[in-house]
């Protein structure tokens, strides 16, 4: 299998993610073909690895998927695979669930691919070491091998951290400077899509001649290691038709690539339509699926396109219906945006939201269904995870499942659902599935 590597941290804000795309811009400035993955759930970087890489980002995720399915997914043919971590390395849920807690560490374990600590050395020299000492002892399965200093001050501040990771028997790898100058736009979810930067490619260029010039690209891709477990095809995806209309746009752009290609290699044809182009989906068709996305920054576009409410409510009248987080509320009654201007939305379900009175809601959710949705019938155990700042006002369909968190806490946004006039069904959840639950 292609050898790889874990780009990780000790937290959140090191750096990790504009190190990761400056290494993959670097690398296939190179000629090299490079494999971007994303260890546990997220949108936003996977689309910027696709950019920078020139390949699709998949997600490995410890906690929602199967061994075999992060192996099934890892194996795709590439000079060098990089997995970029989420939050700090050894940062997961109290309860493990298929492969593990859902931190970075156990893509690495699973994987034996070792791991590139990205170190932020602001405000410390030698005392950095000891964090990356004590991150290369905490568990014996996973490897440390080697770390990049990130925000460096000068040349004597270089020295003196150096000193301090050759006395712990830590390779340096690289060490970008302070005053670096690479950015990358933001929102409250996280970066802008990169389907929205417009200076992107000059943003990934610079990243990727900022790594090259201030690290060693050949020691960093002689670290890498080939996994050593034998991959084995990974069980079929249940996809929610054969003929699946899928909402695709600026507003409806969170989807999973390990599910399309699932759905793909299942046999079902998927078929793009745009919302925010007043199109509604094909009427060949024989389910519909809207998936997250920042439905709130379109919702006035949303509300006043006709044809897109006509179409999708006589599609819902004979064939399924299902929205996730940003699908399901466009599918709910009305929504409230940041200013507290209510929405008037496509009212397949009585959902109201509102983005007045920020809320986090996030986490991993496990669901047990109690009515079906497209591709899942009743019971149906499907893990997934949770990331909106939405409220919910009214809620007043049936549940469409039994949520818990991955404390097994009871949630209270366990979903809505409703029948249609012809036979169809309307069904939505604030959580995005990730995964069919084995245990």
């Amino acid at each position: 299998m292609t050898p790889g590597l874990v780009i990780s941290g000790a937290a959140s804000g090191v750096g990790k993610t504009t190190f990761t795309l400056g290494l993959m811009a670097a690398l296939r400035a190179r000629a090299l073909e490079v494999q971007p993955f994303k260890c546990g759930p997220d949108y936003i970087d996977p689309a910027f690895h696709t950019v920078a890489s020139g390949r699709a980002s998949y997600n490995l995720d410890g906690w929602a998927m199967t061994p075999t399915q992060i192996l099934g997914l890892a194996d795709r043919g590439a000079d060098i695979a990089l997995a970029e971590g989420s939050m700090g390395l050894f940062d997961g849920v109290a309860l493990p669930g298929e492969t593990g807690t859902g931190a970075s560490g156990d893509i690495a374990a699973l994987m034996g691919w070792p791991v590139i600590l990205v170190i932020d050395v602001t405000g410390q020299a030698q005392s950095a070491a000891a964090v990356a000492q004590g991150l290369a002892r905490f568990r014996e399965d996973v490897q440390i091998g080697g770390v990049v200093l990130n925000k460096v001050a000068s040349a004597r501040h270089d020295a003196l951290v150096r000193a301090g990771f050759a006395q712990a028997g830590i390779p340096v790898l690289g060490a970008l400077p302070r005053q670096a100058g690479i950015a990358l736009p933001s929102r409250h979810l996280g970066l802008v899509q990169a389907e929205e930067s417009t200076d992107l490619e000059a943003i990934l260029a610079a990243a990727g001649q900022l790594v090259d010039s201030y690290c060693n690209l050949d020691a960093i891709v002689a670290t890498a290691r080939a996994t050593q477990v034998r991959s084995v095809p990974p069980p079929p995806t249940r996809p929610p038709g054969a003929r699946i209309a899928l909402a695709r746009d600026a507003a409806f752009s969170f989807v999973y690539p390990h599910l399309i290609e699932g759905w793909r290699n299942a046999g079902a044809t998927i078929l793009p339509f745009s919302p925010l182009g007043d199109e509604a989906p094909d009427n060949s068709a024989d389910c519909c699926w809207l998936p997250g996305g920042y439905p709130e920054l379109h919702a006035g576009r949303l509300a006043a396109n006709t044809s897109l409410r006509s179409g999708m409510q006589r599609f819902a009248q004979t064939r399924p219906v299902h929205g996730e987080c940003g699908g399901y509320m466009v599918l709910g009654a009305g929504l409230v945006d940041a200013q507290g201007q209510r929405h008037e939305m496509l009212g397949l379900l009585g959902l109201e939201t509102s983005f007045a009175k920020r809320k986090m809601n996030l986490g991993y959710r496990l669901a047990q269904l109690c009515a079906p949705v497209p591709g899942y019938g009743v019971g149906a155990r499907l893990r997934g995870h949770e990331f909106h700042y939405a409220s919910i006002l009214s809620q007043p369909d049936p549940p469409l499942a039994e949520v818990r968190d991955a404390n097994g806490l009871a949630v209270a946004q366990t979903g809505s659902r409703r029948a249609g006039a012809g036979g169809g069904q309307v069904s939505g959840t604030f959580f995005h599935l990730i995964a069919e639950a084995s245990q």
